[in-house]
């Protein structure tokens, strides 16, 4: 097939954004077919790394997968073993880091143009966390973009915080720890003005704020129209527990219902996001959908896709990756719901790199042949 532009690709992208913001159907199954096999050929001209790595898997030259759902997906642990771009890093508007014990351990996803990322970004939020558009006062348990620019979780909620806050936007995490002192004053400030709050952090940062609220005896009322983002899990951490658990504990400790609780699903290897479903807030099982640009299959060990409901691993394919490799690989564990969408389970404990049928090892040999010689 012919191979497309980077132009013609992100036009067509920010089209299908516009197309769903302005509430239409985005894209079908047919028009996201076509631009994601346009998006690997792309990818496969300009991305020396990836062209070889889908050449192990026999994709070389002219051959094509047979639809979006063939297309090669790379490990998303290759994103610390290469560089995974399809232009010259020099020129990226936007870098973000995976989390790591130090920076060279962290993965690196190089972003041409912001325009992509930013479109995608306050699409879903504005769909699935304020359908209602009320301009709210963002409290935000994340990275400070100012100061830890590398952060996407961080880029995110300040991107939104000027869009669509109110002004008063406040950080309240400082080198990974919450300030709860600043937390409180911001919140009982919003209380005493009745001005709704969207408070926004990972799981993680969330059980730190309330075990300290809660050895205080430190409670809230946030305003009516209040709502939480949730997001990430515990990476590991000593101190994980039960979602549910955390929701009601939240509950009771800043009066925001858990139907107004929200998880969000992203990876810093992705432009786009998953959030959950507004129907199965109140549900026992939370649904998470995405926009129609971000698609994902359920494979097993192999790799081979599973029917619905069969628990494995997700591999998305998002179209907003045109700048780098259009589907991802995770050890993250889930199975499609019947009605559409995915139930995430977590990550595997101990899984394994994976990616088709090569593991990061062979990513990695494969990759440093690209790009050293």
């Amino acid at each position: 097939m012919n191979v497309p532009s980077a132009r013609e690709l992100d036009d067509a992208f920010l089209s299908i954004v516009r197309d769903w913001s302005a509430g239409g159907a985005g894209c079908d199954e047919r028009r996201f077919d076509e631009l994601a096999l346009a998006t690997f050929a792309y990818q496969r001209a300009h991305n020396l790394a990836y062209a070889r790595y889908a050449a192990a898997l026999g994709y070389a030259d002219e051959r094509m997968p047979d639809s979006w759902r063939d297309v090669p997906a790379v490990p998303a642990s290759a994103f610390k073993d290469a560089t995974l771009a399809t232009f010259d890093i020099l020129g990226a508007e936007l870098e973000f880091h995976t989390s790591g014990t130090t920076a060279a351990s962290a993965g690196k996803h190089y972003i041409e143009r912001a325009a992509l990322y930013d479109a995608a970004l306050l699409a879903g939020f504005d769909r699935f966390m304020l359908p209602d558009r009320p301009k709210l006062r963002y409290l935000n348990l994340v990275p400070n973009p100012r100061r830890q620019p590398h952060s996407s979780l961080g880029y995110m909620m300040g991107h939104v915080s000027v869009l669509r806050g109110d002004g008063n936007a406040t950080y309240a995490l400082e080198d990974g720890v919450v300030n709860v002192a600043t937390f409180s004053r911001a919140l009982a400030t919003a209380c005493a003005e009745g001005q709704a709050v969207c408070i926004a952090g990972t799981a993680f940062a969330f059980v730190a704020l309330l075990e300290a609220l809660e050895a205080a005896g430190t409670t809230f009322a946030a305003p009516t129209g209040s709502r939480i983002m949730e997001t990430g899990g515990f990476k590991g951490r000593v101190r994980a527990i039960e979602r549910e658990e955390l929701y009601t504990r939240l509950e009771s400790a800043l009066g925001i219902a858990r139907r107004d609780i929200v998880a969000e699903y992203g990876m810093t290897e992705l432009v786009s996001q998953f959030y959950d479903s507004p129907e199965s807030r109140g549900a026992d099982v939370r649904v998470k959908v995405a926009p129609p640009w971000l698609r994902t299959l359920v494979v097993d060990e192999r790799g081979n896709a599973l029917p619905d409901g069969e628990t494995g691993f997700l591999r998305h394919v998002d179209l907003g990756n045109r700048s780098s490799v259009i589907a991802v690989e995770t050890e993250d564990r889930g199975y499609r719901a019947p009605g559409g969408g995915i139930v995430l389970l977590g990550r595997a404990v101990d899984a394994p790199a994976r990616g088709c049928s090569l593991d990061a090892e062979d990513l990695r040999s494969l990759a440093a042949s690209a790009l050293h010689g």
